[in-house]
């Protein structure tokens, strides 16, 4: 163990708003928003407000997904949140989720606008709209919500826990390094032993479970989340990662991939999203275009 100063709690917390590395500016013991802003809408009933982030991904992977079967009502409108610049405290955006957490979803496709938060429940409410990628009834239903949920309550352990202390915290301390470390191999090695035996999470059949993991723990091994992919030794989840690239592959994966992504290569960013001819002219099209 390497030497660590130890810390005693306060009898009562109080907070340090220049702790927390690098989101320490976006992180507060409080909700609300701070300040008044109005959230923009588009033609589609379907309006999205996101960013890239892994949780984001599920939902504009499942609504590229959708309209790669034909749904025509599964266009939508994607609007860039800004999460740095703390466009999720805005009163427009606290309103669609108190929670201040991306991605959030109005549906006004009915008689009154529904707000849809947290990205589990989005899936299941487009899976239910829509009847795609969910089993109506039975045992097959229970266990892609099995998987759904065991998603939710385990990702907080890879990004806040091993994301955080990894690749984000002021300085690298070993025990929280370790200990999420930990965590996050259980986690792939419950993943690789469930896919040793079948070619999704759920059985045989692509669904918002794989939707809801894959961003999550397929771009892990893919190498795209916090640079850990050589100091996890993704490599020895080979099940995991032949899930991980079958996934990858499919066109829809790619294009939700790209919506609401602000950070990166140009070329794989599509900040904003309201028709599919977007994607055929890319962040960068648009920049060098705006500098002519």
């Amino acid at each position: 163990m390497s030497d660590q100063s130890t810390y005693t709690p306060p009898a009562v917390w109080t907070w340090d708003s220049e702790s927390g590395g690098q989101f320490a500016n976006i992180n507060r013991p409080i909700a609300g928003a701070t300040h008044d802003k109005e959230l923009p809408v588009g033609q589609h009933p379907l309006q999205l407000y996101s960013l890239a982030t892994p949780n984001g991904v599920k939902v504009t992977v499942m609504l590229e997904e959708l309209l790669a079967l034909g749904h025509a009502g599964a266009e939508y409108d994607a609007w860039l949140i800004n999460i740095g610049e703390g466009d999720q405290f805005g009163s427009g955006f606290v309103a669609a989720n108190p929670n201040s957490k991306i991605p959030a979803l109005w549906d006004r496709s009915g008689d009154e606008p529904v707000r849809v938060f947290e990205s589990a429940s989005i899936l299941f409410h487009l899976a239910e709209t829509f009847g795609e990628f969910l089993p109506k009834s039975g045992p097959a239903r229970t266990e892609v919500m099995n998987w759904a949920f065991w998603q939710m309550g385990s990702a907080p352990y890879l990004g806040g826990g091993f994301g955080h202390f990894y690749a984000y915290a002021p300085e690298k301390w070993e025990y929280p390094i370790n200990r999420f470390a930990m965590e996050a191999k259980r986690q792939l090695d419950v993943l690789d032993r469930e896919l040793a035996h079948r070619t999704y999470i759920a059985g045989e059949e692509y669904t918002i479970a794989d939707m809801a993991i894959w961003p999550w723990y397929g771009q892990l091994v893919l190498g795209r989340l916090y640079d850990a992919a050589e100091f996890l030794d993704v490599a020895s989840y080979e099940h995991v990662l032949r899930w991980a690239k079958a996934i990858d592959a499919r066109p829809a994966v790619s294009r939700g991939r790209m919506v609401n992504r602000a950070f990166g290569e140009l070329h794989t960013q599509l900040r904003e999203r309201h028709d599919a001819s977007d994607f055929e002219t890319s962040t960068q099209d648009k920049l060098e275009q705006a500098a002519e």
